[in-house]
């Protein structure tokens, strides 16, 4: 099985560095693992590498040797990038306020033939296929390869729509690494959308190649292009399908997702809330690839299935793919139970059952509380709360004002899934009192809560659709606070208004 060969052109970026940083540079052994340069005006010059970072100068980087840079290089566009001709490296700047350059990113591009053995049979098979991941970890690289196997192995006309000349490098040439691809150059990042339909309308394609699907319009165009029966590869912003799901922007990439108010008998059978969230039209993209590591993605490879798998609660059927140290790749199926994401959380019911029914209890995972005081707290005032241990089942997050300001990984994957999170001032037995209060008192004002979250549903489909800005009915302190998590959710701004007991949440999109 051959190998992956990498070309990286570092000699041409070298080149363009001043010498007291280009001479550390060429006498290292290690120079095939760089991953980009920082060049910061007052500050010592950085070498970054996959698992390391080093000074490459003992003297601070000057203004002149940032000019240096600049003049050897192409000019800037208006999305701060430039680059060297004929190469795949990228050159991204940072101004201060009057607009002058104070600091570089060099990032070295890699043409790297031999990526897309993961996902080349589902290439082959004219599929549209969108890939996601972290910044760094080779989605780029991969539509690169993925342009040249299309245009020279199977003999396909096609068009790359190339914003910043990052997939096929800088200058009106494009680089050898995408084959006989023809490349659109985009003049402006805002263009992008309308070069994507002036491909499909002036060039006949049989497949579009497109980086970085950041905006509604962009999104619209991907969809378009698909309709229209031309094979799409992209990428877009966020690692997982999951991400895309939680993006207003972007979700109709995958089908777009809809507040759906169900009967009260088809909400029995389903054993969910009466809202819930529903894929609204066909997936634009027919397989998702998650970018795991260098050696490893995850295929969902029926998208539609996994979008109503995820918002209905469903284990998600996930293809792993990897690549061994001899270049031969492995498939392996995994069942993940994926985070709940309706409005109104729609999750398997669990915990202790009381006489009303277990949909009196609410389940709560603790995060910095001690879990025992809290426990006798709760037994005290005879409420029906439960901690469970995984943040999944759980209906709420708490957790105290000193580790929310920190933002730990836990508490990030709550936002991340719109998990409401109650902060405490202090993990004291008062306070987690009140806590437990607040809780009574929005299930004894169970009825006012569904028609509050409901407002709030709708003012977001409002807004979403262009209104500036809808203020709702005034509510208590307990339900606005729901109000605001499902306005962050959605990427929108909200505050509260007035004064009590007249005070309301007001949702409208930030600036």
């Amino acid at each position: 099985m051959q190998k992956r060969i990498i070309i990286d052109d570092l000699e041409a970026l070298v080149d363009i560095l001043p010498p007291s940083i280009s001479e550390p540079l060429r006498h290292r052994d290690d120079r095939s693992e760089l991953l980009e340069l920082v060049i910061d005006l007052g500050r010592y010059p950085q070498a970054r590498f996959f698992n390391r970072e080093i000074v490459l100068s003992p003297r601070e980087v000057v203004q002149e040797d940032i000019d240096y840079v600049i003049s050897r290089i192409g000019a800037f566009g208006d999305d701060n990038r430039a680059g060297i001709e004929r190469t795949l490296h990228r050159i991204s700047a940072i101004r201060n306020r009057q607009g002058r350059i104070v600091g570089l990113t060099c990032r070295v591009g890699r043409a790297v033939f031999g990526t897309i053995r993961f996902i080349e049979d589902l290439v082959q098979l004219d599929r549209s296929i969108l890939l996601l991941g972290r910044p760094g970890v080779g989605k780029t690289t991969m539509l690169r390869e993925v342009a040249r196997v299309l245009a020279d192995e199977l003999g396909k006309r096609v068009i790359i729509v190339d914003t910043s000349n990052e997939i096929a490098g800088d200058g009106d040439i494009p680089h050898p690494a995408i084959g006989h691809a023809r490349r659109m150059q985009v003049r402006t990042p805002t263009m992008q959308h309308a070069v994507m339909i002036e491909a499909v309308e002036n060039h006949m394609p049989e497949a579009i190649i497109i980086d970085e699907i950041g905006t509604e319009l962009e999104a619209m165009a991907a969809r378009t292009i698909a309709e229209r029966g031309v094979q799409l590869i992209g990428t877009a912003h966020g690692n997982t399908l999951d991400n895309l799901i939680l993006n207003p922007t972007l979700s109709d990439l995958i089908g777009g997702i809809q507040t759906v108010t169900l009967g009260d008998e088809e909400a029995r059978r389903r054993r969910t809330q009466k809202s819930i969230l529903e894929r609204k039209a066909p997936p634009t993209f027919d397989v998702v690839v998650e970018i795991q590591d260098f050696n490893r993605v995850a295929v969902h490879s029926d998208v539609a299935d996994a979008v109503d798998a995820v918002l209905r609660g469903r284990p998600v059927v996930t293809e792993i793919r990897w690549m061994d140290e001899k270049g031969e790749v492995h498939k392996k199926e995994e069942r993940v139970l994926p985070f709940a994401v309706n409005v109104t959380a729609t999750k398997e019911k669990q915990g202790r059952a009381s006489d009303e029914g277990d949909s009196k209890w609410t389940r709560v995972y603790v995060f910095g509380i001690n879990q025992s005081k809290l426990e006798e707290v709760v037994k005290l005032k005879r409420a029906n709360v439960n901690v469970v241990p995984d943040l999944r089942e759980a209906d709420l997050l708490l957790t105290c004002k000193s580790y929310y300001r920190r933002k730990p990984q836990k508490i990030r994957d709550a936002e991340a899934i719109g998990l409401p999170i109650y902060v405490l001032k202090s993990s004291t037995a008062g306070e987690m009192g009140r806590f437990v209060e607040s809780l009574s008192a929005g299930r004894r004002g169970g009825d006012a809560v569904s028609l509050a979250l409901r407002e709030a549903e709708q003012a977001i489909a409002e807004v979403m659709k262009g209104k500036n800005a809808v203020q709702l009915s005034p509510q208590s302190a307990y339900i606005r606070r729901l109000q605001h998590l499902m306005a962050e959710r959605f990427l929108l701004t909200s505050r509260s208004l007035g004064k009590e007991p007249q005070r309301m949440v007001e949702i409208f999109r930030g600036a």
